[in-house]
């Protein structure tokens, strides 16, 4: 994990989901603990996200890198995970979105945040989508 994750993980944690900086204002934060494809390891990572109905959309734009971020191997391999939204923790189960229903829904991103187009304009992959659902 590098050492701006790290912050966000902390400042996230001792702030009931609040955090600063880029961040500031967000209502759209969440940590997401999944096990690791290789490891087998516990690895937290923190990410926007937008609602769709009871599900949560989670984008794996790594910022428009031309490869998936870590965490999108470890959701195929592993799609039982752990989510925090404020103070809020539960277990979600996620799935691949693809088609009409992952440009729809990453479109609801870009209206969120716009910097989202921007990915999708700095790679040649179609950036995946996943939808999570709650495991109660």
């Amino acid at each position: 994990m590098n050492d701006f994750n790290a912050g966000v993980i902390a400042e996230f944690r001792a702030n009931g989901g609040k955090v600063g900086g880029p961040f500031e204002g967000r209502d759209n934060m969440m940590l997401m603990t999944t096990i690791g494809a290789k490891s087998g390891r516990a690895v937290t990572n923190p990410l926007v996200f937008v609602r769709d109905g009871d599900g949560i959309v989670l984008i794996a734009s790594n910022g428009g890198a031309d490869k998936n971020p870590a965490w999108y191997h470890n959701l195929r391999a592993n799609p039982e995970f752990e989510i925090e939204i404020g103070v809020e923790k539960f277990r979600a189960k996620a799935e691949v979105v693809t088609g009409p229903q992952r440009d729809a829904l990453y479109a609801r991103m870009v209206e969120v945040m716009p910097q989202f187009a921007d990915y999708e304009a700095n790679t040649t992959r179609v950036i995946p989508v996943f939808v999570a659902h709650r495991q109660d």
